[in-house]
Order: C-alpha cells, then structure tokens, then sequence
C-alpha cells in the first residue's frame, strides 16, 4: 500500500522533473529548477510558519515571566501560556509542522533518481524488462543492472532482479551502447546524468574510495561537504529565530543541528543527484529566510506599534470616561447637597415662623379663651412715655 501511495506522490514531481530535463537537457539544472519551483510552492506555507517562529521568540521574554511567576503551579503556567499564545494569535507547533515536508519531498525524488524508468519515465516494469533482454541479447554485461548468481542474472516470475542502483545502470547502458532501442519505445528517453562536468548518477562515496586527482572525482566528493554546510547555515539561520522558552525548543533544536550530519551521510551514500537536490533546497531555503526574517522583523515592528498605540488609545478613552463619570458623580453630589441645604433652610424657615407666632399681636390681646378681646394690634406698651 505505501509503495503504491509513494508510487502516486512521485507522479507530479516526476513530470516537473521530465519538463526541465526536457527544457534544459541537463539533469542537474533540471534537478536545481525542480527545487527552486518546490520551495516557490510552500512559500505561503513557510511564511505563515516562520511568522509564528518569530511571534514567538518576540514573546520569549514574557513566556519567561510566566515560567518563573508559577515555577511552582505547572497547571496554571500551561494556563497563562495557553492564553498569551491565544492573545497574540499564534500557535507554538506551527512552527514546526512545516520543517518536516522536505523529507517526504526528499524520499519522492529519492525514488525518481534511483529508478529513472519506473518512477521519473513512468514506463512499466515491462518495460523495465525488455530493456534487459535487450542488454542480454547484444551480449553486454549485466554487471551493476542485475542481481548475478553464478555468472547469471537472477530470474523471480520471468522478472529479473535488478540491483538497487540497477535502473540507472541499465539507462546508462541504453543511452550509451543501445540508444535506437530506447527510442522505439513510447516515452522513454536517453538520459545523460553529466551536469556541470561531474556523474550525478554517481555515488560520492566510491569516488572517495577509488580517488583520483580530476574535477570528477574531487566535485562528486565536494557536493556533500557542500550538502552538509548548506544545512548547517539553514539550520543557524532558522534557530536564530526559534524561541528558547518552549520546553521541548532543546530537543528540537538539537535535532535540527543533526541535520547537516544526516545530509552528509545521505549525499555520501546515494547518487549525487539527491546531495545536488540538497544543496539547492537549503541554499534557497537560507536566502527565503533571510528575506523573510527582514520584512517580517519590520512586519511585527508596524503591529506591536499599532497594537501599543491602540492599547494607549483605549486606556486614554477609558481615563476620559472615568473623568467623566466622575464629573457626574461630583455633579449628582452637588445636587444632593443643594436639596439637603433647601430642605434645611425649609426646616430653618418653619422654625422661625414658629418663634415669631409666639411673639404674634393675636397672643398678646388674647384674654383667656378669647384670643382677640384686646383686640388684633394689642400692644401693652403702645403708649409708653419716652
């Protein structure tokens, strides 16, 4: 099942291949074109990504606070973090979850590369099979195409084993002693790996074992010093950018700084297609970051001013608003003393309209129970002598 799914995965990446060895007649430029236009396609991807890396390491500082705030409550330190990431709108794997798409991409190119008829022509294994009847029957050796026992190619089902590297072989052969053969056949083609001077069908690692002093032995050796370095500068260049304060940022980073030993073993081993592959993939992939590093660092610089500026706005209109409910508050209170000072001079008023009804003209003529018997206007002294 895998091998049928790997089988579709290859499909498009093949004929992206086909069109620019088509276009160029050079597999390695085909090779580097092929990647360019990969990297070109998982840019709006990688830029989401590596906007996120960059988020977080502007947090970094306060993720910190939050670790040491609650060194001692794990549960409420995922809580706060949990709700900063929600705050700033990022996610702490996204960062991660793109830097894994160039192995699978590695493993379909792998498989175009080591079996150029099944899985970059995407001829079938009938066809696979003629060609190595034709091999036989023009009495060439079957060396480094088949699987030999006792001086005889080994035959399973009428289907002759090929060795690992055995398709490239038996298209070199082809292209080389046999080219009117390959051509009668619908859609193949007459491969020639020399690019740039160097095999790329070649494995370094044996030119490193039978070494000799010419650019071909010395470039094949070169491209996975090369694979190597390239990766380790994607790899400072990307963690430049990653944020420290993730307990699992360690472990990751650790393991991103495997990655240029891992190309290197793989560049030795495999043909130096796959290395090429390698060197342009990170050579691009170090210039994307670059570039993206810059307009993202101004990028974030224009929002965190935005989003500071827009925090003063809304704690400047929530001070205007305080004042004004203050001023409301000192006005209604205004208008509570007003009131108890009217109801106060009321009181007051009514007080002294009692005190001058004792002094009133109708107590002064009263007699008894007749208030009026000295009359209204009765006063004692009215005709004292001065």
């Amino acid at each position: 099942m895998f091998s049928t799914i790997g089988y579709f995965i290859c499909i498009p990446f093949a004929w992206l291949v086909r069109l620019f060895y088509n276009l160029t007649n050079s597999y390695g430029m085909a090779i580097i074109l092929f990647t360019l236009v990969i990297k070109l396609i998982m840019l709006p991807f990688q830029m989401k990504s590596k906007k996120s890396m960059m988020r977080m390491s502007r947090m970094s500082g306060r993720l910190q606070e939050i670790q040491k705030k609650y060194a001692n409550n794990q549960t409420k330190q995922a809580e706060e973090m949990q709700k900063l990431y929600a705050e700033e709108g990022v996610s702490p794997m996204s960062g991660c979850l793109w830097s894994f798409l160039p192995l699978p991409i590695l493993l379909a190119l792998y498989s175009i590369i080591r079996q150029p008829i099944t899985h970059f022509m995407m001829l079938g294994q009938d066809v696979v099979q003629q060609m190595v009847d034709a091999v036989s029957g023009a009495g060439l050796s079957l060396e480094g195409i088949a699987q030999m026992k006792d001086g005889a190619a080994v035959v399973r089902d009428g289907i002759t084993q090929l060795m690992p590297y055995g398709q490239i072989n038996l298209v070199r052969t082809i292209a080389s002693e046999l080219p009117e053969v390959g051509s009668s056949v619908p859609g193949w083609i007459n491969m020639n790996y020399t690019s740039f001077g160097l095999d790329m069908a070649a494995t370094p690692w044996n030119m490193v074992k039978d070494f000799s002093f010419t650019w071909a032995a010395i470039g094949l050796i070169l491209i996975p010093i090369l694979a190597g370095g390239s990766q380790w500068l994607l790899t400072k260049i990307t963690m430049k950018h990653q944020p420290q304060t993730d307990p699992s940022a360690a472990s990751a980073n650790r393991m991103m700084m495997f990655m240029p030993l891992f190309s290197v073993y793989i560049a030795f081993t495999m043909p130096a297609a796959l290395g090429l592959y390698w060197i342009a993939q990170s050579g691009i992939s170090g210039v994307q970051e670059f570039l993206m590093g810059k307009f993202f660092n101004k990028k974030l610089e224009e929002e965190e001013n935005a989003r500071y500026e827009a925090r003063q706005a809304e704690r400047k209109r929530k001070m205007e608003e305080a004042k004004v409910l203050q001023e409301q508050q000192r006005q209604q209170a205004a208008q509570k003393q007003t009131l108890k000072e009217k109801q106060k001079a009321a009181r007051d008023a009514k007080a002294a309209k009692a005190a001058k009804a004792g002094t009133a003209t109708t107590e002064a003529g009263r007699v008894g129970d007749r208030p009026y018997a000295r009359g209204r206007a009765y006063k004692p002294d009215r005709y004292d002598e001065t």
